[in-house]
């Protein structure tokens, strides 16, 4: 085991393990440490804490120092200069007439490199506004091309639940989402309704998946047949994931019925490997099936 504090550089950013040595360290302080990009001033999301070795990147590198009054002034100085920064690169990209749209500035804490966050459809050659931004900032420059998902995770805004979204307030990294996940859930295979902000595959398809692959697997299919407690056998017409209970079409005295009944009231089949089927056309799945292999993709971004 290994003594480290976590440290973001970015809001729902990734966390990265730093060895706080003999500093008074706790949550929400804000230190100074060294990265690959040089210099760096990041926020501590927890306590000191023990991790295994495995877990944790070496060489691990030490926290430099707690951050001062000097420099939180510093950054925030830097916040004010990357809007500055910002609009410049607006100018630079309308005079070099590049098919680029520029998402953040952000600045090292130590002003050793500014970079320059965007995106684009395809491949952008833009080694002259490097050339322009450089005689203009006087410091190196580095431009990076992200997806649409950190575009969102950057900008921010408000999902379909009503809530700010959740890659720009607490989700720290991007788990792969698929088609399976809504279907499991019983959900509309509808892209837009299944689709975020960013127009791929909501990240929330994940929360909850792995509780209603258990509760499903304890349910039998709509159409499958099943025996009731009371001696009826029939055909099930509904299920209710959540509740547990199922709806079944029974014959009562030579009329069909519906009756519900509680799952463990009934005798079947179970099915591990459920293919449900789902109401959806060529083409919807074909926009389904596009989504999901874009949100395979690795993130671009190194720190999101």
């Amino acid at each position: 085991m290994i003594r480290v504090i976590g440290v973001r550089f970015r809001t729902a950013g990734k966390i990265y393990y730093f060895d706080p040595g003999k500093l008074e360290i706790k949550k929400n302080d804000h230190v100074i440490v060294e990265t690959a990009r040089g210099i760096e001033y990041g926020t501590v999301v927890g306590d000191p804490k023990e991790e295994p070795e495995e877990n944790v990147i070496q060489p691990l590198k030490a926290v430099l120092r707690v951050a001062t009054p000097k420099d939180d002034e510093q950054e925030a100085g830097n916040k004010q200069r990357e809007k500055e920064a910002f609009k410049i690169c607006l100018e630079k990209i309308r005079k070099h007439n590049l098919q680029m749209k520029l998402i953040d500035a952000e600045y090292t804490f130590d002003n050793n490199k500014v970079l320059f966050y965007f995106t684009a459809d395809g491949r952008i050659d833009f080694r002259e506004l490097v050339k322009d931004l450089a005689s203009v900032f006087k410091t190196r420059i580095e431009l990076r091309q992200i997806g649409v998902r950190d575009e969102t995770k950057i900008l921010g805004g408000i999902g379909i639940c009503g809530r700010p979204l959740c890659c720009h307030t607490h989700l720290s990294e991007f788990a792969p989402v698929s088609i399976k996940m809504a279907k499991e859930q019983n959900l509309s295979l509808n892209p837009t309704k299944i689709s975020g902000v960013c127009g791929r595959l909501m990240c929330c398809l994940k929360n909850e998946e792995e509780t209603y692959e258990e509760l499903n697997r304890r349910l039998p299919n709509v159409g499958d047949f099943v025996t009731t407690d009371d001696g009826y056998k029939g055909e099930v017409h509904s299920v209710n994931v959540l509740r547990q209970l199922v709806k079944v079409i029974v014959n009562v005295d030579d009329e069909k019925e519906i009756q519900e009944y509680r799952v463990d009231q009934l005798r079947f089949k179970r099915k591990h490997n459920k293919n449900r089927k789902v109401d959806v056309s060529e083409a919807e799945l074909r926009e389904l099936e596009k989504m999901e292999k874009q949100d395979s993709a690795k993130s671009k971004l190194d720190d999101n």
